[in-house]
Order: C-alpha cells, then sequence, then structure tokens
C-alpha cells in the first residue's frame, strides 16, 4: 500500500491496468463501428438495395430458404391453398347456378350469365399471369377491379399454375433486384475509385 495516494502498488494491480484499458478501448470501437453510415467498416452492412417481399413468400424468394417456413414450403401451402379456393369458389357458383335455374329466369338469361363468369374468369387469368411478368398500370389496375372481382376463379387459377414453377412473380423481382443491386454496385466503384491510384499519388 502507498503511504501517498493508498494504491497498491503490487505487480498484479500493475497488469489488471493495462488490460482493463484494452477492454474499455475494444468496446469503444465496438460501438463506434455501428454509432452510423461513416462509422467504420461495420456500416456497410445493410446497405444497399433491399428486395421486395412476395405475397405469401416475403423474401425467402431470394435465396430460396429452406425450412417449413421456407420458400419450398410456402410455394407447396400457395398451392394447395389456391387449388382448395378454386374447388371451394366452383361449388359456390354451381349453387347460384342452380338457384337461378330454380328462378326460372330463361335459357338466354342463364347462358348469360354463365358466359359473363367464364369471359370475366379468362381475362382475370390472363391479367393475373401478365402481372407475375410485368407490372401492371395502376389506372388499368384500378378501372379491371370490377373485372377481376367476378373472374376470380381465374387468379385463383393463375396462382396455382404458377406455384408450379417459381414464386408469383419472382422472376420480375429477382430481374429488379439484380438490376438494382448491379447498379448501386457501379455508383459504389465510381465514388470509392481505384485505392492503388489513391496511394500512388500520396
Amino acid at each position: 500500500m502507498s503511504d501517498e495516494n493508498g494504491t497498491s502498488d503490487s505487480p498484479a494491480a500493475s497488469r489488471d491496468t493495462p488490460a482493463d484499458q484494452a477492454a474499455s478501448v475494444s468496446a469503444g470501437a465496438g460501438a463506434g463501428a455501428g454509432a452510423g453510415p461513416g462509422a467504420g467498416a461495420g456500416a456497410g452492412v445493410g446497405t444497399g438495395p433491399r428486395p421486395e417481399p412476395l405475397r405469401f413468400f416475403g423474401t425467402t424468394w431470394v435465396d430460396h430458404d429452406p425450412g417449413y417456413q421456407g420458400y419450398a414450403a410456402r410455394r407447396i401451402a400457395v398451392a394447395v391453398g389456391s387449388l382448395v379456393a378454386v374447388t371451394v369458389s366452383c361449388l359456390v357458383l354451381r349453387f347460384a347456378y342452380q338457384g337461378i335455374a330454380i328462378a326460372d329466369l330463361g335459357g338466354f338469361v342463364t347462358l348469360l350469365i354463365v358466359v359473363m363468369f367464364a369471359v370475366c374468369s379468362a381475362l382475370a387469368f390472363r391479367h393475373t399471369w401478365d402481372a407475375f411478368a410485368k407490372r401492371p398500370d395502376p389506372d388499368r389496375q384500378a378501372s379491371l377491379r370490377g373485372l377481376l372481382a367476378i373472374g376470380f376463379v381465374g387468379s385463383l387459377l393463375a396462382y396455382f399454375f404458377r406455384t408450379l414453377t417459381e414464386a408469383p412473380g419472382e422472376k420480375l423481382h429477382r430481374e429488379e433486384y439484380d438490376t438494382a443491386r448491379q447498379q448501386h454496385q457501379r455508383r459504389n466503384s465510381r465514388r470509392t475509385g481505384n485505392p492503388s491510384k489513391k496511394r500512388r499519388r500520396t
């Protein structure tokens, strides 16, 4: 024990002080790495474009995540769910057709209703199928809202057949995501330049 300040002059105490300082420095460096965008190399993680989530799939389409909540499981669930929804919808439409037949509205009216549902379902199928490969026009989408509601069976069938090959809309989203990543990498390369040239100049 020192007579002046009451601190210990033993070798063990002198060895503890550098260790404590090193621990505090490393802790401060770790905190500074995540402090902000320009706070070190760790700040670069998570920057750049992010994949857009798909309905029912989230972002599992990017790397085809495995597991019971992964990409393949969701494709199976969406395929089975859409097929069950189509089956139930057809049963409901059959009951509606039987109600029209019981009401005895006439053969022409019955035929007109059947043709209307068939045409709307075909148009809804085509519109939904095309939307998987190309983003639809918002104005046209709003104008077709009633048609898509009547032909909902066609939209469900489009989902079912698309899930047999990929997540609905996966190809479009992957192309857009890859393009955004390439553009982001080119912008970063222009900003950073060639580090070897910078060293030569300095």
